[in-house]
C-alpha cells in the first residue's frame, strides 16, 4: 500500500468511531433510502464502508457484497454476514476478480487524490447494464451558503474544519460533481439532492423534532442543487 495514503485512511478513521454524530448516521439512512430503488443484484461492491453504516442496509440486497476500505480497524467493526466479502484495500490498488451489477461509491470522490481517475477503473468493474451509484458532500448545500454570507467561509468550496478533519480533499458543486463524472467515461442517467439541511449536523441533532428531519429530507427532493449531498445513477457510457 501507498504509506502516505494509508496513514491518511487510519487518521481519518478515528472520526467514525469516536466523533460521529446519531445525526451523521441519520443522512447515511437517508442517502440508503434514496439509492434503494437502483440497488440490484446478485454481485454488490461498495467503496468505503467506513463502520458498516451503509453496509447492514445494503446486504439484503445482494447474494454477494463485497466491501473494499484502506482501514482495518474500521472493517473489523463491521458484523461478518454469509454474503459479505471484506477487502482491506487502497481503492487505488483493489483488483475485482468479478463484475458487479452494482457499485456504491458514496462519500469518496471527495477524500481520493485523484477522483476521475478511480471512477474511470471502477466503471470497467461494472457487469453488462450495471448501475455506479455515486454521492458526495454539496458545495451549494443551503448551510455552506449561509455560511459565506456570516463571513465562516471565504466560497461554498473552502473547505471547513470538518471537511479537514475527514480528510476532504475537494467539496463539489453541482456542475463540478458531473463534469468530474462525464470525463471518468460515465453516463449520467439520473441525479438529485439528499436532504435540505440550512443548519449544522450537531445543531440539528441537538434541536430538531423527528417530523423536521423528516420534513427537510423530503425538502431536499425538491430543491436538489441546494440540498447537503449530491447523488448520481451512472452507467456506462
Amino acid at each position: 500500500m501507498n504509506n502516505q495514503e494509508q496513514q491518511r485512511v487510519e487518521k481519518v478513521s478515528e472520526w467514525y468511531l469516536k466523533d460521529q454524530l446519531d445525526f451523521d448516521r441519520r443522512l447515511i439512512q437517508f442517502r440508503y433510502q434514496t439509492l434503494r430503488p437502483h440497488l440490484a443484484g446478485p454481485e454488490g461492491l461498495e467503496l468505503g464502508p467506513a463502520e458498516g453504516e451503509m453496509t447492514q442496509f445494503l446486504l439484503p440486497h445482494f447474494t454477494r457484497l463485497t466491501v473494499v476500505d484502506g482501514s482495518q480497524e474500521l472493517l473489523a467493526r463491521i458484523n461478518d454476514a454469509p454474503n459479505l466479502v471484506k477487502v482491506h484495500k487502497l481503492f487505488e490498488e483493489f483488483v475485482p476478480d468479478q463484475p458487479f451489477n452494482t457499485i456504491v461509491m458514496e462519500h469518496i470522490l471527495e477524500h481520493v487524490e485523484d477522483p476521475v481517475s478511480l471512477v474511470s477503473r471502477v466503471k470497467e468493474w461494472l457487469a453488462r447494464g450495471g448501475k455506479l451509484l455515486v454521492g458526495v458532500p454539496n458545495a451549494h448545500s443551503i448551510h455552506r451558503l449561509a455560511a459565506v454570507k456570516m463571513g465562516l467561509l471565504k466560497e461554498p468550496c473552502e473547505l471547513n474544519a470538518r471537511d479537514r478533519i475527514l480528510g476532504h480533499r475537494r467539496v463539489y458543486t453541482p456542475e463540478s460533481f458531473r463534469r468530474d463524472l462525464e470525463t471518468a467515461g460515465v453516463q449520467v442517467v439520473e441525479k438529485g439532492g439528499v436532504f435540505f439541511k440550512p443548519l449544522s449536523n450537531q445543531q440539528i441533532q441537538d434541536n430538531w423534532t423527528e417530523e423536521m428531519i423528516a420534513g427537510f429530507y423530503e425538502l431536499g427532493k425538491d430543491f436538489p442543487d441546494y440540498a447537503a449531498e449530491l447523488y448520481a445513477i451512472c452507467q456506462s457510457a
